[in-house]
């Protein structure tokens, strides 16, 4: 901005243009792929224990402190938390062995 600023004084008659948020396009991420992750997610999920999938669904969706799913599973927190590591490690073990989508075969 600043070697455009010196051209300017030094070239008085170069145009000048206004900068306004209609003359640019904001770039959107593709979302093509939501839909496969999310059923992926899905999928992952559904092979979880049902131990470690309802806390981790407390922690996660219903933004439940450790406390309170302790109480409301009627378990101590230390529970809460060994279930929430183990189900979130295994969570990402699942999803990190899940599929590309496409199958494709060694062709020599």
């Amino acid at each position: 901005m600043h070697n455009l600023r010196v051209d300017q004084l030094r070239r008085p008659n170069m145009p000048i243009h206004s900068i306004d948020e209609d003359d640019f396009e904001v770039p959107t991420r593709a979302t093509q792929n939501d839909r496969l992750e999310v059923r992926d997610l899905e999928s992952a999920l559904r092979r979880l224990p049902d131990e470690q999938r309802e806390v981790l669904l407390l922690v996660a969706l219903e933004e439940l402190s450790y406390g309170e799913i302790a109480a409301t599973l009627g378990i101590p927190v230390g529970t809460v938390m060994s279930r929430l590591a183990r189900g979130r490690e295994r969570l990402r073990l699942l999803m990190e062995d899940r599929p590309s989508g496409a199958n494709l075969r060694v062709v020599r």
